[in-house]
């Protein structure tokens, strides 16, 4: 007989599940330029993977509100045309994590900060898709902005829900403070993925942190119950 930790599992994707750094950069660099801004130096650029788009542009580029939305919107058609699963990597041994916690019987779903469609598409791509039993990214808000954390992972409990889940023990994985905050909201404990982009300190009141996929898959997966 064995036991699961969690009743469900929600993924945040950028820096968890999937390494898109190699295509939101450069993205993010000819933007910014569009706009007569600098580039970023490498160590800075890292700091924008994870928090909605809309609020770094308004924070760390220093654009006014009618700027950051056009710069999201700018910074979304150039994903468009390039292919939201081009240039993505997937962070090694998670795929399989992620099929095993789907074996297992554990619910899964997403709760990512990037846009539904984009999540969509980078699962489909890596034929994780169907390991989950519901989606949840970011949706457009009022005057087009995306939502926040907390919103989305709302949304992944109620669909999880509205799919005959257990929803009574879940648990959130994520590699930035906003998953921490997000999950504090709901009352989520959160597991802070080291291998993401987020600075150590970012792991502050996480239930627990992993370094690897085999540390995380040791405190997901179902157990042996003690004899």
């Amino acid at each position: 007989m064995t036991v699961a930790p969690y009743s469900c599992i929600l993924w945040d994707v950028d820096g968890t599940i999937a390494d898109a750094s190699r295509g939101i950069l450069p993205r993010l660099i000819r933007v910014l330029a569009s706009y007569g801004l600098p580039r970023p130096e490498p160590e800075e650029l890292s700091r924008w993977i994870g928090p909605p788009l809309i609020e770094s542009f308004h924070l760390r580029a220093g654009l006014d509100a009618d700027q950051a939305e056009e710069a999201v919107h700018r910074y979304r058609e150039l994903a468009r045309l390039a292919g939201y699963a081009s240039d993505v990597e997937l962070y090694p041994g998670i795929a399989e994590v992620i099929r095993d916690v789907h074996a297992a019987g554990v619910p899964q779903s997403t709760a990512s900060s990037k846009p539904e469609v984009q999540v969509i598409a980078i699962l489909e791509h890596f034929e994780l898709l169907d390991r989950f039993t519901a989606i949840s990214g970011a949706q457009p808000g009022p005057g087009g902005r995306g939502e926040g954390k907390s919103e989305v992972i709302a949304r992944a409990i109620e669909r999880l829900a509205a799919a005959g889940a257990d929803v009574s023990r879940p648990v959130l994985i994520g590699d930035r403070h906003h998953d921490l905050d997000g999950g504090a909201e709901h009352g989520i404990p959160v597991i802070f993925a080291e291998w993401g982009f987020g600075e150590p300190s970012e792991a502050e009141g996480a239930v627990a942190s992993a370094a690897s996929a085999a540390e995380l898959r040791a405190l997901i997966l179902p157990r042996p119950l003690p004899r």
